[in-house]
């Protein structure tokens, strides 16, 4: 008969074997949730992007401050709202929100050539992989990194409203640099993040939280990518 302390961990090595495999299923709904985000983001940019009368008619007339500020609010306005909507309602929110940030880079494909946005967004799907990659296999606790990456980020955001009004290179080259340091960072810190809150809510299982966690998780990854591919577009992005 096996003693109570074999029977113990071999319990213990059933459970940590269905957290594994619940933890990875979870992780992959969260990158699939990101990559339909993305695929909806540009189709909308391109659409809009490659029609100057579309264009024309958002960014040349005062239409633009709406489509710029829409996602940041909207943003903000899912954070707060997320423990009142069902999962079905969080997902629909986060394909609304992917549209419209589509909408508001859509101006890119007036500016830059396509060939170096195709090589841009290239360039941050090898890093954010290789962040993401970090993020979720180190054994490092990079909880402590969070404050100073919020902090950062906020910096970041008064910075570029500031700039829109300045219009100053050399402030519009130090947030550039500093932005893609800053997602770069969180791209790494949220994914640890995802996967440590998955372990610690593991026991309850409870599907609505697991789905809302998981479009959150992919709205925070969406968020991190996007951003770097916008301020790695600055440096490699051949204007028009």
């Amino acid at each position: 008969m096996a003693d109570y302390t074999t029977i113990r961990t071999a319990g213990a090595g059933v459970r940590a074997a269905q957290i594994d495999e619940g933890l990875r299923a979870h992780m992959n709904k969260v990158y699939g949730l990101m990559s339909v985000g993305m695929v909806l983001t540009g189709g909308v940019a391109w659409a809009v992007g490659t029609n100057e009368t579309m264009l024309a008619a958002i960014f040349g007339t005062p239409l633009k401050w709406v489509v710029m500020f829409a996602p940041l609010i909207m943003v903000f306005a899912f954070s707060a709202m997320i423990n009142r909507l069902s999962a079905a309602a969080a997902q629909l929110f986060f394909y609304t929100f992917a549209a419209l940030m589509g909408l508001s880079i859509s101006f890119i494909f007036a500016v830059y050539t396509g060939v170096s946005i195709a090589q841009t967004f290239f360039a941050t799907a090898i890093a954010f992989a290789s962040l993401s990659l970090y993020g979720y296999t180190t054994k490092r606790d990079l909880s402590g990194m969070g404050t100073f990456l919020m902090m950062g980020l906020i910096g970041l955001i008064v910075a570029s409203i500031v700039n829109i009004f300045m219009a100053s290179s050399a402030l519009q080259f130090a947030i550039s640099v500093i932005g893609i340091l800053i997602f770069a960072g969180l791209t790494a810190y949220d994914t640890q993040s995802i996967k440590n809150e998955y372990i610690e809510h593991a026991a309850a299982m409870d599907q609505e939280w697991l789905g809302k966690s998981a479009i959150m998780g992919a709205l925070r990854l969406y968020l991190d990518f996007i951003n770097m591919f916008m301020f790695l577009l600055q440096f490699m992005g051949n204007r028009e």
